[in-house]
């Protein structure tokens, strides 16, 4: 019987590089396409991450004030995205933002009020796990908010957003879309895994069974705060690692920073990934 080709120590111990070792797989004809993907993720990754350094040092000198917004449901990877944006950053100028609940104080004031507080200041990059958009979709589907407060802050939000896009503060709003299977499957994995377990929350437990009232809700913030000025971004989710790149390649993508044209891969980000919101029949999510 012919043996399987396989990997050995010595092959280890003579490669110094990703390539050489894709070499070696190759010549040994050793059938590893997870390896492969993994590989070909970590080296984009790092050049974006190269990229990203760059951008947050031309925010910096420059002034401006960039804040990203990480929305969908439960479990479609807006912490993962988070952490790949920021690991590598100097975090004096950059920051997340990840709401609890409001205390008694903050439900008597003005909604928009706790987060206002929390805006880049400037020569700042401000990630929002989560942000005002809770008032569109969470709130009004696990019943946190009236209809009066619902209402208000669907009228609100346009005229708030265009005050922060006339006072030059730049606002990226991503929405990461994932089928229910996966949205499941994400779960699962999450209760399995200890050091996940704590990730699984009351209202995750409700993501599946309301998925309906989700969609309903997600489509009512789509048709009424998607903006020319404003836009959502819509993000294919299913493949994590994926989304992750194509939501990088989106952020430069939008700025001239310099440096930008000695990147070491494309920049443009993936029209089958990433997608302004339009409407359609047919949704992921």
């Amino acid at each position: 019987m012919k043996e399987t080709p396989r990997l050995t120590r010595e092959d280890f111990e003579k490669v110094s590089s990703n390539k050489e070792l894709l070499d070696i797989i190759s010549e040994k004809n050793i059938s590893i396409d997870k390896v492969k993907n993994r590989i070909f993720y970590e080296d984009e990754l790092k050049k974006l991450q190269i990229e990203l350094v760059k951008l947050q040092r031309w925010i910096s000198k420059n002034k401006k004030r960039v804040a990203i917004i990480f929305e969908g449901r439960d479990a479609a990877g807006k912490g993962g995205n988070i952490r790949r944006f920021s690991e590598h950053l100097n975090p004096r100028s950059t920051r997340l933002v990840a709401l609890t609940k409001p205390t008694e104080v903050e439900r008597g004031q003005w909604y928009f009020r706790r987060y206002i507080k929390e805006l880049p200041n400037s020569g700042e990059i401000v990630f929002f796990d989560r942000s005002w958009y809770n008032r569109a979709v969470v709130e009004p589907v696990m019943g946190f908010c009236n209809e009066t407060q619902y209402n208000n802050f669907m009228v609100q939000v346009p005229e708030f957003e265009h005050m922060l896009y006339e006072d030059n503060l730049v606002l990226i709003k991503f929405w990461f879309s994932i089928s229910k299977n996966e949205q499941l499957a994400r779960f699962n994995a999450r209760l399995e895994t200890p050091l996940k377990r704590w990730k699984f929350s009351p209202v995750d437990k409700k993501g599946q069974e309301l998925w309906d009232s989700y969609t309903h809700y997600k489509e009512q913030m789509f048709s009424k705060t998607h903006t020319s000025y404003s836009p959502w971004i819509i993000v294919r989710a299913n493949d994590k690692k994926v989304a992750r790149l194509e939501c990088i390649r989106y952020v430069l993508s939008q700025f001239n920073y310099e440096g930008k044209d000695e990147a070491l891969t494309t920049l443009l980000p993936d029209p089958n990934i990433i997608m302004r919101y339009h409407r359609s029949s047919k949704q992921l999510d």
